[in-house]
């Protein structure tokens, strides 16, 4: 927070986040809505056969790939692992089997546990709890509880970006020796500068994925771009990586859905937008460190992620 670039990002990000949501007040933003929603209707439709067939084809994409858990950053020798990734994608099949595949990929992420640690697997657990609770509550037909499964993947992957965006500022030093293989990926400008800047970036995006209706679909839109952007550089591996992000990411973009479940008048206030940013930040940002420091005592980021062998990949996120 000593950082001037910081507090240059947060100046641009927050007020464009308050005019948007200004915007959509008003007649303008509900023309926004109405066009948003007949483009994506056609996909919106069959919103549920695209989660289920996207989730799929990242399981059998990773089975293909062979000896990773959740994702290509975690490696493993073990050969099981690959077949119990195709049986989770043959359970979404069937509603009578989906839930089996949500207790696999929760049983994969636990016998990650094995090979990594707690730190490191947190960033995958919300995204991991996301999809595991869609595949449970879409397999409860008649359910009340169905209609929350779409609510709880953008949750997830809100959460997910949100707390992945504090590592440009907890571990800074993951990140210079890609800038220095890619430096366009910085856009000319120097990384010290960069880094803080993409960080608040990051985590407004994903703030907005949980908030009004115009905010969060930009907000989905503006990620997709982002994270496509980089399979040019990063190959198609990236691109299978980042599957189940994108899958969300696409959920929350033609979702039509314009009721605001929680504190509705709060989020539609224009000063909503930089309260929001300053509650989610101090929820996030000490649980971040602390657990960090519960976990692995008072030493630096940069001896931590020596010692715990966290892939340079993660940073691509």
């Amino acid at each position: 927070m000593t950082s001037v670039w910081f507090w240059l990002a947060v100046a641009i990000a927050i007020p464009l986040f308050a005019i948007t949501v200004a915007v959509e007040r008003t007649a303008v933003g509900d023309r926004i809505l109405t066009a948003m929603d007949r483009l994506a209707a056609p996909l919106w439709n069959r919103a549920d056969d695209f989660v289920r067939a996207a989730t799929a084809a990242f399981f059998i994409a990773i089975f293909v790939i062979g000896g990773v858990y959740l994702t290509p950053d975690l490696r493993t020798h073990s050969e099981w692992v690959s077949w119990a990734q195709l049986s989770i994608a043959a359970g979404l099949f069937s509603r009578r089997t989906m839930w089996l595949s949500a207790i696999g990929i929760l049983a994969l992420w636990g016998t990650a546990l094995h090979e990594y640690q707690l730190f490191h697997l947190l960033d995958y657990l919300v995204l991991a709890l996301g999809v595991a609770s869609y595949l449970v509550l879409f397999s409860l037909e008649g359910s009340s509880w169905q209609e929350q499964r779409f609510t709880i993947l953008r949750w997830a992957i809100a959460i997910t970006l949100m707390r992945s965006s504090l590592e440009k500022f907890a571990y800074p030093d993951w990140f210079y020796p890609l800038a220095q293989e890619k430096p366009f990926l910085t856009f000319g400008m120097p990384t010290d500068v960069f880094l803080p800047m993409a960080g608040v970036v990051e985590f407004v995006l994903g703030l907005g994925l949980i908030w009004t209706p115009v905010v969060r679909r930009f907000s989905a839109i503006a990620l997709l771009i982002i994270f496509n952007a980089a399979v040019i550089p990063f190959g198609r591996l990236d691109f299978v990586g980042h599957g189940l992000i994108t899958m969300m990411l696409v959920v929350a973009a033609i979702d039509p859905s314009r009721e605001i479940q929680t504190a509705p008048g709060f989020r539609r206030a224009i000063v909503g937008a930089p309260i929001g940013f300053i509650a989610a930040l101090a929820i996030l940002a000490p649980t971040y460190w602390n657990l960090h420091a519960v976990l692995y005592g008072r030493d630096t980021p940069t001896q931590i992620s020596a010692r715990s062998g966290h892939h340079l990949a993660m940073s691509k996120k």
